[in-house]
């Protein structure tokens, strides 16, 4: 049994990492930290476990063989090097941290102290993801030419445990990255690996255009960005995301090869459709996704020794993409990232 400690108890620990690591026959939730004490009780009265006072006294708890790091963005590094340091293996939220250098030392410490990092994209997961990856992979459509992806939706006030527009997430000190962050991360990481090939050159557009504070003046971090990303072997596409879209959420992507395209969350009645070029349409559809793979993939990969499936490597590719479409947009010019 491997025992879980929980950093964060926010939205997405609640949400998300709380139950489905209860839901594991193989883990159990030793306990919780969180600086508003009461969130970590309000988790600890429903599925069970201690309340830590401080972060330092749950790093020494010997039961604890793992953590899930969901803190506000700025502490994704120094949490999870704390636990791998204690010698636990880690789950962070993305984005992994706010700099190459801090994703580098969580790299290198994990390294170090023989520990699993694992990093929380679970999009690469999803039923219809999977699928799709599949047909590319089968060469049924030949080359990859282009693509375009999106994720918006009416912004995190609208669903972070603090409702409002003093939630972390626009606070520069505390998410550093705003829309990109907090969204684009996914869609960068996703792409990526769909493509199966690494983002080279960028060009990018991002603004605050409607999230305001209290005071009426428009908060710290973009709320939204659009992306124009080129890949090593010359594949170009979009990259949108958006706090301001206060319609129904839009998680769309579509990849166009030579033979045909592949339309992933793009209509409401099939999560994947195939249109080859002899205008065969075949619409994929999948029973209800309960569980995001996550906590199941993480557990896995300690119990059985197996590499991480969404890896510290793997996901600082990601924000290295997400930094570089920041340089682009605050230089108003291209910005050519290492692979």
């Amino acid at each position: 049994m491997i025992g879980i400690g929980i950093v964060g108890c926010g939205t997405i620990a609640k949400h998300r990492h709380v139950p489905e690591f209860s839901m594991n026959s193989d883990s159990r939730i030793i306990g919780y930290f969180n600086p508003n004490k009461n969130k970590s009780e309000i988790l600890a009265a429903q599925y069970g476990g201690k309340v830590y006072t401080t972060y330092e006294d749950m790093l020494k708890d010997k039961a604890i063989d793992a953590f899930c790091i969901c803190s506000p963005n700025k502490y994704h590094a120094s949490d999870s090097i704390a636990a791998m340091n204690a010698g636990k293996h880690v789950l962070v939220e993305k984005p992994m941290a706010v700099s190459m250098e801090e994703g580098d030392a969580m790299i290198e410490t994990a390294s170090r102290n023989n520990r699993l990092l694992m990093v929380a994209h679970d999009m690469k997961f999803e039923y219809a993801i999977k699928k799709a990856k599949e047909i590319i992979k089968s060469g049924e459509l030949g080359k990859i030419l282009s693509f375009r992806t999106t994720l918006a939706h009416g912004g995190p006030e609208h669903w972070a445990t603090e409702k409002g527009i003093n939630s972390w997430f626009f606070k520069k000190e505390n998410a550093s990255d705003g829309v990109l962050g907090d969204l684009g991360v996914h869609k960068a990481h996703l792409i990526a690996w769909l493509i199966d090939d690494f983002i080279v050159e960028i060009k990018a557009f991002s603004a605050v255009l409607d999230k305001r504070n209290e005071n009426g003046n428009f908060v710290d971090t973009e709320d939204n960005s659009i992306c124009l990303l080129r890949s090593k072997s010359g594949i170009i596409g979009t990259l949108t995301v958006s706090w301001t879209n206060y319609g129904e959420m839009d998680k769309s992507t579509v990849l166009y090869c030579t033979n045909g395209t592949i339309e992933i969350y793009c209509h409401p009645d099939a999560p994947l459709i195939v249109t080859k070029k002899s205008k065969e349409r075949i619409c994929h559809t999948f029973e209800n996704q309960n569980n995001s793979g996550v906590a199941d993939a993480f557990i896995n990969s300690i119990k059985n020794n197996l590499s991480s499936e969404v890896s510290g490597e793997e996901a600082l590719r990601a924000l290295r993409v997400i930094l570089g479409c920041i340089e682009a947009s605050e230089k108003n010019s291209t910005v050519t990232i290492k692979c």
